[in-house]
């Protein structure tokens, strides 16, 4: 299993440094990671840096507690789709799901998905499933599922709880084929990103990255 093509780089972090967007990039061409999850101040720069490698730049909306308005989103959609971005993590209203607001959560998929899909980039949606009960999760499923999104990812990282096998056998269990899993908040070695992908993520968001490929080395004794 080479567990580098399964990893967003991640870092977003409020006291990010340009210094740490080029480390993290550099990090993810030289191991081959799938993509980069940087602030949207930092989308146009980590596009430059990774220009002519596999690595794709990904950034959050509504993070991290996606309360925010919808055109509040929308506009930070936009800013982004101008910046370059090739995907989308979107937190979206955990407050309507803890008030049942199912029609709220609705409306919101529904104004932003268009937008991204119009322009062909990849949309991941983040429940923070850790502050979740399973019903939820199971209706959370249910409703993105449907919408036509490409991922449903676990976690901001910014909750008490991340990413969970339990969690994403959930999700898998719940979720169309076609909608993909990512699995984040938590992951910081190997033998745990592991378990995530046998239970069917196909892509971590994390920002020890490194250590985790390097993990598998020490295990499989090769890259």
């Amino acid at each position: 299993m080479k567990v580098n093509q399964f990893i967003d780089h991640t870092i977003l972090k409020p006291t990010t440094l340009v210094s740490d967007i080029e480390k993290l990039c550099a990090e993810a061409i030289e191991y081959q990671f799938a993509a980069v999850c940087v602030p949207p101040n930092f989308i146009k720069q980590s596009k430059e840096l990774t220009k002519d490698t596999p690595v794709k730049v990904a950034t959050v909306i509504g993070f991290p507690f996606g309360y925010c308005a919808v055109e509040a989103k929308l506009a930070e959609i936009v800013l982004a789709l101008v910046d370059g971005v090739d995907e989308l993590d979107i937190v979206i209203n955990i407050s309507a799901i803890k008030n049942n607001d199912w029609e709220y959560l609705a409306n919101e998929i529904n104004h932003l998905l268009p937008v991204i899909k119009q322009h062909n980039k990849i949309v991941k949606i983040i429940i923070e499933s850790g502050i979740l009960t399973d019903a939820e999760i199971i209706k959370c499923c249910q409703l993105y599922g449907a919408a036509g999104i490409d991922y449903l990812k676990t976690s901001t990282g910014y909750a008490e709880k991340g990413a969970s096998v339990h969690t994403v056998e959930l999700f898998r269990k719940n979720l169309p084929p076609n909608v993909q899993i990512k699995a984040s908040g938590g992951i910081r070695d190997y033998a745990f990103a592991k378990q995530l992908i046998e239970a069917g993520a196909t892509r971590l968001g994390c920002s020890a990255g490194v250590a985790i490929v390097k993990g598998e080395n020490a295990g499989s004794g090769g890259y």
